[in-house]
């Protein structure tokens, strides 16, 4: 790739980042902290047209005129946020001065479901109709039921992917909903067919990791299921919930209470498999691990693993939001910003 190449996915990117923090800004003052740090004259925008002078001179121009369209687009993004803002408030303080009490009183404004809401039903409909039933177990968990039942000893090194909240050394904040699926098993014999939203917690903050988070765990258990089954299912749902146009595939991956195991990937559906930022120039994008559930987890609730198969999967709600909406920041689900609530 060259430099000019090098320089213009750098600047797509950065066009992107700036018009999510700037729908997301609330307040005159919050835009214009968006607009400083991205076109101010020590902006980020101003450090890559520095970057653009150090180009062949054949790749200048159209890199500097790319730039310059950033900026007069992000200016006009800004202000626009601004004026909005300003008729706004404008309005409000015609209301409050310009009362005509023989006016009916107003309606309460309605509210609508959250995104995540929304993904989590649509996730567990398509389910649905496939049989699968809903149920659901406590946040505040047994370490026996988040950890050990299912194939995770106290000195297991992949306790250390899910850090979770102790409130003692035997109670936690689950950190998926698999637990769910030992408790059922305990309660019920075969054949089997759930599926388990709900909330999980981990100690893990960034822009794509949230310490609270929504998941789907999903799990068949009968007589002769096999792994073509849990192709066959997972493959429905993603062409239900993504559309019959989407290619996937299974890596093989580890998780303590599933073998074999395996990660889904999907056609980046950003790029349409070209390769992008979003899917690091890949053309694919992780969205949930599955496998055939281990032995070892069926002796922990009595089943007997020479007669009963059985597979699971577990899916993160707000990834599958993302990708729908083409978000790259998880927190803002969050932050109860209506004027990003009020799109979906």
């Amino acid at each position: 790739m060259s430099e000019g190449n090098g320089v213009r996915e750098k600047l797509k990117k950065l066009e992107m980042e700036a018009l999510v923090e700037l729908q997301a800004a609330r307040g005159e003052a919050q835009v214009r902290s968006v607009s400083t740090k991205y076109i101010g004259r020590k902006g980020l925008l101003t450090h890559w047209l520095k970057e653009v002078g150090k180009l062949p001179a054949e790749e200048r121009p159209i890199l500097g005129q790319m730039a310059n369209q950033l900026k007069a687009t992000l200016q006009r993004e800004a202000e626009r946020a601004i004026e909005e803002e300003r008729e706004w408030k404008k309005e409000e303080w015609l209301r409050l001065v310009q009362i005509d009490y023989s006016l009916p009183g107003r309606r309460p404004l309605r509210g609508s479901k959250h995104l995540i809401t929304q993904v989590t039903e649509e996730i567990v409909s398509i389910f649905e109709r496939l049989g699968f039933e809903v149920s659901e177990g406590p946040e505040v968990e047994l370490d026996y039921y988040n950890f050990e039942a299912l194939n995770f000893p106290p000195d297991h090194p992949a306790r250390d992917m899910q850090d979770t909240f102790y409130f003692s050394p035997n109670v936690v904040l689950r950190t998926h909903t698999s637990p769910v699926q030992v408790r059922t098993m305990e309660r019920r014999k075969p054949p089997l067919r759930v599926i388990a939203p709900g909330r999980v917690y981990r100690h893990d903050s960034d822009p794509t990791h949230s310490p609270m988070f929504h998941q789907v765990e999903g799990f068949i258990v009968d007589k002769r299921i096999t792994f073509a089954d849990l192709k066959g299912t997972l493959t429905y749902f993603v062409h239900q919930f993504f559309g019959p146009e989407v290619q996937m595939r299974f890596r093989p991956s580890f998780f303590p209470f599933t073998e074999p195991s395996a990660e889904v990937d999907i056609q980046c559906v950003i790029c349409r498999g070209e390769g992008c930022p979003v899917c690091k120039k890949s053309g694919w994008l992780e969205i949930l691990g599955s496998g055939m559930i281990d032995p070892v987890v069926f002796r922990f609730v009595g089943y007997d693993p020479e007669l009963y198969t059985g597979f699971a999967f577990g899916l993160g709600v707000e990834r599958i939001a993302m990708l729908r909406v083409g978000l790259n920041d998880i927190r803002i689900f969050f932050e109860n910003n209506l004027q990003f609530l009020k799109q979906f």
